[in-house]
């Protein structure tokens, strides 16, 4: 009997030896059960793609723009507008623009279908597409005649008053008119770049004759 009491006795020995590795690797194991099972509060997410859908929607609108002292600069009005978030565009049906430089030229466009940047300085135009800048007189006195862009296609540029086209546009100026496979005109230089299959129409102005010399009496 007292070998199987001291069998039990050292056996309960090692058990008590042994009893904090015992417990510390329970411990262990159950930190990893409750970490591998515990609910996951913040789930990384991936940013979802951003999509080209409009976010709102306008029906017979006007947006006007103005300029730091409140000056008006532009307006544009449209049958129907999409906003488009991903690239903050105004895509607009039934178009007209008006827009006034700081040197109080006014220009004017109209076309079937555009698409303009948040500001509306950008504006592309489709189908139809007029750009008009009315005649006037700049503050040294010098004559600055009507300008008229026609096209399928026609980019206007209202900060730096640009009119740019890759496809065949038409241009007036006062009484002559050219033709061309593209443009690029700037307003500020007064130059026009048509490139392509050119044509033109110039119409001669008609300049005064010299008035005659005051007739002296013979005596």
């Amino acid at each position: 009997m007292k070998p199987v009491l001291k069998l039990l006795r050292d056996g309960v020995d090692r058990l008590t030896m042994y009893l904090p590795v015992i417990l510390a690797a329970g411990l262990a194991l159950g930190t990893y059960w409750l970490v591998r099972n515990a609910p996951k509060l913040f789930e990384p997410t991936t940013a979802a793609a951003p999509v080209h859908e409009p976010d709102y929607f306008m029906r017979s609108f006007v947006v006007k723009n103005f300029l730091p002292n409140g000056d008006l600069r532009s307006e544009l009005f449209g049958k129907e507008g999409r906003h488009y978030p991903d690239n903050d565009t105004l895509e607009v049906d039934q178009v007209r623009l008006r827009s006034i430089s700081p040197q109080g030229l006014t220009t004017r466009a109209t076309a079937d279908r555009s698409l303009s940047n948040g500001d509306a300085t950008e504006v592309q135009l489709f189908g139809n597409a007029i750009v008009v800048r009315d005649a006037a007189t700049t503050p040294t006195g010098q004559q600055l005649p009507r300008l008229e862009f026609r096209g399928e296609f026609l980019h206007a540029f209202l900060d730096t008053e640009r009119v740019k086209s890759n496809k065949p546009v038409t241009l007036i100026r006062g009484k002559d008119q050219f033709t061309a496979d593209n443009l690029d005109y700037d307003n500020l230089s007064g130059v026009a770049n048509l490139q392509g299959r050119v044509r033109g129409t110039l119409i001669p102005t008609m300049t005064p004759a010299p008035a005659a010399p005051p007739a002296r009496a013979k005596r």
